[in-house]
């Protein structure tokens, strides 16, 4: 590995190539809802989901657009004063509804002077192709990112989660954004139920094959009031719940799987602790970051390093 590289393509180093300042993401709850919730898949929705740990106080679907990006840039801006930013549509599904309702919520976002992008947080059963022909023509003008929950390639898995979707969806989905001159990412969680080692890693296989631009990684996390909780008291031989030590060798052995193509904007994420129920490592992100960095160098190893090979 030559001595100038970085281990793996992280997502700040992505930004920073694409934009001339500094970049931060605003959460926007667009009042959107769910066809895992509202019935025209299931009522139930995913498993693991409680949306109560995906936004900050300020992001509320009784604020307006415009209310919850100003209240963002003022949090923010305490910290950096030329930062400018991407308005993240991040709770439920965000491309599932009326088109033109869509680009109206989307519009207003870009509307605010220092907004320059937009990322999608959505499912890969929810693009139709009037909003994906909107998205790539504003692709040309702003940045754009499609966020799919990917969140496992086993079909069996999916079942058990109930997305509601297959593995194949995900990939004609991605493979369509991608055509379309949007930036595509996969999200991916980590320890789902009845998955073993390999089968984690057969997911990195199978997403390198995809045409991504980013990954989002995060390990399973057992929260209040969730099917899956009940599901970890019933059934606990149906899960291994990482140390953090466990999880940062899985996540190097992921990363040497993916190309270097593939920018990784994630290894963890962190909910509140009044919803967490385990695992509770005690670290913010930036402090796991660091542990799998320093990890990554004890075994000198690189993202890449295993790509294209049928096993480690």
């Amino acid at each position: 590995m030559p001595q100038d590289c970085k281990r793996y393509l992280d997502y700040s180093s992505h930004l920073a190539d694409i934009f001339p300042h500094k970049m931060q993401k605003i959460s926007v709850n667009g009042g959107f809802s769910c066809p895992n919730r509202d019935g025209r898949i299931s009522k139930g929705g995913c498993t693991y989901c409680n949306n109560r740990t995906f936004h900050p106080d300020y992001c509320q679907s009784t604020k307006s657009i415009t209310e919850q990006i100003e209240e963002g840039i003022a949090f923010f801006s305490r910290k950096y004063k030329s930062m400018r930013y991407l308005a993240y549509f991040q709770s439920y599904t965000n491309t599932y509804g009326e088109t033109q309702r869509l680009i109206e919520k989307y519009e207003e976002a870009l509307s605010h002077p220092l907004v320059d992008g937009l990322i999608l947080g959505t499912r890969p059963d929810c693009m139709a192709d009037d909003l994906l022909a909107y998205l790539s023509e504003l692709s040309r003008r702003k940045y754009v990112m499609v966020e799919y929950g990917v969140e496992s390639t086993d079909d069996d898995s999916l079942r058990l989660i109930n997305r509601g979707h297959t593995f194949s969806d995900a990939q004609a989905a991605i493979r369509k954004t991608a055509s379309a001159g949007v930036h595509t990412c996969a999200h991916l969680i980590l320890g789902l139920p009845k998955e073993s080692r390999e089968t984690m890693l057969e997911h990195a296989r199978r997403i390198a094959e995809l045409p991504l631009d980013t990954i989002k990684l995060h390990q399973l996390q057992l929260i209040k009031g969730t099917v899956m909780a009940r599901q970890h008291e019933e059934h606990p031989e149906w899960f291994h719940l990482f140390t953090a030590d466990e999880y940062i060798d899985l996540a190097i052995d992921f990363l040497e799987l993916l190309p270097r193509t593939i920018v990784v904007e994630r290894f963890v994420s962190q909910s509140p602790k009044d919803l967490l129920i385990a695992p509770d490592w005690g670290l913010k992100n930036y402090e796991f970051t660091a542990k799998l960095e320093k990890r990554l160098a004890e075994r000198d190893t690189f993202q890449g390093r295993c790509f294209g090979t049928s096993s480690l």
